[in-house]
């Protein structure tokens, strides 16, 4: 049955209206983006197979174009409307952090970074240079892989560091796995960063691990800053 047949109440683009996008199943806000089905299937049914093929919408949002555009019903113009989504996604809490103290909107830093790291399929490093207010410079990737001190130089986060003129630094990295525990190299690879990056006088203020839905970890409110 196409959506135009459902029952006013009980269809997304009528639901959101009259109860906000948080009443919507990720399902339902997925359809609203596609708008159509295929033959056979509505939108919200499209949207659920497809939620279903890739695991969550964070594995889905970070599935390469090819893969998205091998869907039937998912051509170049959806998947460069998706990308385009997610792009100006990002850039807005981009700009909510450079105008505030990222550690005093700490929820506007865990979605910007399951916006960036959520559902990536290899382990990504990234960090989010701060000044000495604490206001952010800017927010970049320093490694893609499996992080150990071998992969991630302490060395080149320093050159880093120093290139961006920093007083300190929100690092953070995704696990594939959706486990979002500190693993015992996570905890020696922070050590080591934050004893190197001491030396040049600038703070690791915390490490966060993004792990699929999960509430990305911290590892200052863990107390594992040591």
């Amino acid at each position: 049955m196409a959506i135009t047949d459902w029952p006013k109440g009980e269809r997304p683009r009528e639901r959101l209206l009259m109860q906000g996008a948080a009443a919507l199943s990720d399902a339902e806000l997925l359809a609203l983006f596609l708008r159509v089905g295929v033959r056979g299937k509505s939108a919200v049914d499209l949207a659920r197979e497809l939620i279903a093929r890739f695991g969550s919408l964070a594995r889905l949002f970070a599935a390469a174009p090819a893969e998205l555009s091998s869907v039937v019903g998912i051509g170049r113009a959806k998947v460069a409307q998706l990308q385009a989504v997610l792009e100006m996604a990002r850039r807005a809490l981009g700009e909510a952090l450079h105008q505030s103290v990222p550690l005093s909107a700490p929820e506007a830093v865990r979605d910007y970074l399951r916006l960036h790291l959520a559902g990536l399929p290899c382990e990504v490093f990234f960090a989010l240079w701060l000044d000495a207010q604490n206001r952010l410079i800017i927010a970049e990737e320093l490694c893609r892989g499996t992080l150990t001190r071998t992969s991630v130089y302490p060395r080149e986060v320093i050159k880093q560091a120093l290139a961006h003129n920093a007083a300190g630094v929100v690092l953070a990295h995704n696990h594939p796995s959706g486990a979002c525990e500190p693993s015992s190299a996570d905890l020696r690879l922070t050590r080591t960063l934050k004893q190197a990056l001491e030396l040049v006088e600038v703070r690791v203020l915390d490490h966060f691990i993004v792990a699929g839905a999960a509430n990305p970890l911290s590892f200052a409110e863990r107390g594992l800053l040591m």
